[in-house]
Order: C-alpha cells, then structure tokens, then sequence
C-alpha cells in the first residue's frame, strides 16, 4: 500500500530584521544586474521573496531603496578600506613605495566593488537626486580628509594644487580608468598589469609634481 504523499512543509516565518536584511540584499543585486533605471521593486520584492508592499513598508520609495542598499555597504568598504591602508604622513624615505602600495590597494577596492561603483554613476546619470550626498558618505569623507592631511603635511602649505583638489583628482583618474576600462584601451593596447602600472606611475607622477616626491 503506497503512502499518501507527504504535506508540504510551512516555510518558517521570517522577523522582520530577516525580512529588512534580505530586501537590501535583493536591492543589491537588482541593482548591480540591472542598474539604477532598470532595477524594479517587483523585481527586487520577487528576487527577496517578498511582496512590494513590504518593501514600501520600509523604504518610502526606489530612491530610498537604493540609497540604503548601495550607499550603506559601499561606505562601509570604503571606512574598512581606510582603516586598513592608512599612511604614515612623516614616513618621508618610503614615500614613493607607500603610494604605489596605497594605489595598488586602492585598485583592489575598486575593481572588487566595481559593480556598486558602476550603479553610483549610472543612477547619477538617470536619477541625480538619487545619489545626492554620495561625496558626504562618512567611509568616503574620511578617505578624502586623511589624504588632505597626508598631502598637506607633506607640501608644507606651499602646493601648486589645493590637496584637496588633488586628493579627489587621484582618486577620480583611478576609478575612471577602471570603470571604463574597456572603453579606454582596446584589445591589444596592453595588459591589465600594464595598465594598472600606468595609472599607478600617472597618479604618483601627478602628486609629485604636487609635492615634490623624490625621484624613482
């Protein structure tokens, strides 16, 4: 005699920090598949197993969504990044081999969260108002501030460009040429070691002229 088949087990209920944890989850990865314009909260509430009124229950709208689920984590990577990569402003005799590290790290970073970065610039070319305040992100803030400081210490006041201006240049000219890495340099121009090693030379080359880095 065959036995009746077996009823299907209730999935456990989710609290809601489960709920709120796996709808930013969800958020993320709509958001780096499909980008800020693409991304839908149905497909976010069908990717997280929810429905879209839950996630009205916590976010008011798509802006505030993506805000938490892009902002939040990309700010905390780049406080950890921070942390991590700090540079002795008065170590003078290693300056040169401390940026090409930091720089190189500072590649690292992008490229490991390049799709967070890529869904910044495009929400901030369909959806401006979406990414308003991404310069004030605390992670983000503190990276500009100690390289200020680190820059400043170093020039003595005496900069031909504002540190301040210079610190986000670099940091610009790094994402740029990461983030459009198949743009800029066709097949065949040169490796991807090549090109890190360009950007690493380009940038330090830049803020030497700044400074007044020892000569390699």
């Amino acid at each position: 005699m065959s036995k009746p088949p077996a009823a299907p087990q209730r999935r456990k209920r989710r609290s809601s920090e489960e709920v709120a944890d796996r709808i930013l989850e969800a958020a993320a990865e709509e958001f780096e598949l499909a980008g800020y314009s693409g991304a839908t909260t149905a497909a976010i509430a069908r990717r997280a197993e929810v429905t879209e009124a839950q996630i009205f229950r916590f976010y008011q709208s798509k802006q505030d969504l993506f805000r938490a689920a892009i902002f939040t984590p990309l700010d905390r990577h780049l406080a950890a990044f921070h942390e991590a990569n700090t540079v002795d402003p008065g170590d003078v005799g290693s300056m040169r081999e401390a940026a090409q590290r930091y720089i190189n790290e500072l590649q690292d970073f992008m490229e490991q969260h390049s799709r967070m970065l890529m869904s910044l610039i495009v929400a901030s070319t369909y959806s401006p108002e979406s990414t308003d305040g991404v310069g004030e992100l605390p992670g983000l803030r503190a990276y500009f501030d100690r390289g200020t400081a680190v820059m400043s210490s170093r020039t003595g006041g005496k900069a031909k460009v504002d540190p301040k201006l210079m610190v986000r240049v670099s940091f610009v000219a790094v994402l740029a040429s990461l983030m459009f890495k198949d743009w800029l340099f066709p097949k065949g121009l040169a490796s991807d070691a090549d090109i890190r090693e360009a950007i690493v030379h380009f940038v330090i080359d830049g803020i030497r002229a700044n400074e007044g880095f020892p000569k390699a």
